[in-house]
């Protein structure tokens, strides 16, 4: 007789506690993360940094998103680089949050960004973990869509228009509502089964999500 029947639940068990663990250690490490970069971006407002060391913030946090974390994301080390990485995204901030500061109601818009940002994150992660659907049919559509927004933001740099900024902000809430949905199914479904690699996809989405709320909410109160 075939031992298949038998295999199977072990298999399907051995699945179910590795995701389970996959979650655990992703939400833990981005609840650690985004208090750090809260914490950091708290610091460079007081600091009151210019627009030209945020920039540098930013720039060191790609290089070391794109050559750094690739080599360590399966060691102890990745760890520590997601907290440079995200401690370099928050202290970035500053400038941003700086100016909403400076304005009559500037606590109250970063505030209302930031309950805006987790009741999305919250309701499509618990959207994907409750109906466990999956969501990866949306990876080329999102990655097309990331693609038209940069080219959008770069032309904007050139073409000084209101709507179209408001357009690309309005873009990125939608792109990265849908990388957090993308990124929670594929743990859920096995297809990211490295915490640290989650930690920064989900990270990036809320980030974005935060930032262009914020500018969204800070432009109809102007």
């Amino acid at each position: 007789m075939s031992n298949t029947s038998f295999n199977s639940p072990t298999v399907s068990n051995t699945q179910v506690l590795s995701t389970n663990k996959v979650l655990r250690n992703t939400y833990a490490l981005l609840a650690a993360t985004l208090i750090f970069s809260a914490v950091m971006a708290m610091a460079s407002t007081a600091a009151n940094i210019g627009h030209g060391a945020s920039l540098a913030c930013s720039i060191a946090a790609l290089a070391l998103i794109w050559f750094v974390l690739p080599r360590t994301a399966n060691s102890a080390a990745g760890i520590a680089v997601v907290f440079a990485f995200t401690g370099l995204l928050g202290f970035g901030l500053g400038p941003i949050l700086n100016h909403y500061l400076s304005m009559a109601n500037g606590g109250q818009l970063i505030a209302t960004a930031m309950g805006g940002t987790a009741v999305i994150f919250l309701g499509l992660s618990g959207y994907a973990l409750t109906t466990q659907r999956d969501f990866s049919f949306l990876g080329g559509f999102l990655f097309a869509g990331l693609i038209v927004v940069l080219l959008s933001a770069l032309a904007g740099i050139f073409i000084q228009m209101p709507g179209l900024w408001l357009a690309i902000n309005a873009a990125v809430i939608l792109l990265f509502s849908g990388l957090i949905l993308f990124d929670t199914s594929r743990i859920i479904n096995g297809g990211e089964t490295n915490y640290i690699m989650a930690t920064t996809g989900i990270f990036l989405s809320i980030y974005n999500i935060f930032a262009s709320l914020l500018h969204l909410i800070g432009f109809a109160q102007e």
